[in-house]
């Protein structure tokens, strides 16, 4: 746990100085911070090979890429919902709150403020500046995204739990240690549901956000979904108003988010038992 700990500083020291300089969306650069506090290294790896521009005037071209994309969309989707389900589980051991009761003010909590603040406040500009509109338009691939790290979180730290000691005191590392190796499960779990989330225009990816008057090299390439500006030296990457998934498809997207969810929660009853 020490050597992690020292790492996620150096990490969040590293991400927090370098991604000044990256021209992204301010949201997901205070996300990619966000990340990196519980992520530490894991998230720094995935700044740099996600979203750092490489050469300068290639950002747009270099996160055009779909895996990038939806790495972006996973990084926001853990910074936001991750964020408020690791405060609701501090808030939740200083109520003694346990079991479903624990677990539904976690869930609230994380959807919440993932929903409103981190996707629907946060991207309103995405959505005309209605912050209204942009509630709507978040609020299905937020929800099949968060069941689905939420999914990971549960199962990873329960496992974790009885094997590391403080798993359960907020002023002890070990709490905030099974805190980040759940996240980072959960990231990992939520990552494939985020693919079809971004292929089907329901959530962004990295989105590139330049100065007016500073040179772009960009260029479309392969598997770039187009890149209409959201304002004058901007560039909305890997989110367009095209038409996605049908009705159906969605439904079934999101009873198989449900499933997730509930099949995680049996298997943490079955493990606790």
């Amino acid at each position: 746990m020490l050597v992690w700990f020292v790492l996620t500083g150096l990490s969040v020291i590293f991400v927090s100085v370098d991604i000044r300089s990256t021209p992204a969306h301010p949201v997901l650069k205070w996300a990619f911070v966000i990340l990196t506090v519980f992520a530490g290294p894991v998230a720094a790896f995935v700044y740099v090979i996600g979203c750092r521009e490489p050469l300068s005037g290639m950002h747009e071209a270099y996160v055009a890429a779909r895996w990038r994309q939806v790495l972006g969309s996973t990084m926001h989707c853990a910074a936001g919902d991750g964020l408020g389900i690791i405060v609701g589980a501090v808030i939740a051991t200083q109520l003694s709150l346990t079991g479903w009761a624990e677990l539904s003010f976690e869930y609230v909590l994380g959807f919440g403020f993932g929903w409103t603040v981190f996707q629907a406040f946060a991207m309103r500009d995405m959505a005309g500046g209605s912050y209204v509109r942009s509630l709507r338009q978040t609020v299905l691939p937020e929800f099949v995204s968060m069941n689905v790290l939420m999914a990971g979180m549960v199962v990873t730290g329960r496992l974790l739990a009885p094997r590391i000691a403080g798993s359960a005191d907020p002023l002890a590392a070990g709490f905030w240690f099974t805190m980040s190796m759940a996240l980072i499960a959960g990231f990992i779990l939520a990552y494939p549901i985020n693919w079809w989330l971004v292929a089907n225009h329901l959530k962004h990816g990295m989105i590139t956000v330049r100065p007016v008057g500073q040179p772009s090299l960009h260029s479309r390439v392969p598997g770039d979904e187009g890149s209409p500006h959201m304002q004058p030296g901007s560039s909305n990457n890997g989110h367009t108003a095209a038409a996605g998934a049908s009705i159906i498809a969605k439904a079934a997207m999101t009873l198989f988010s449900i499933a997730c969810l509930a099949v995680a929660i049996t298997l943490t009853n079955w493990i606790g038992h």
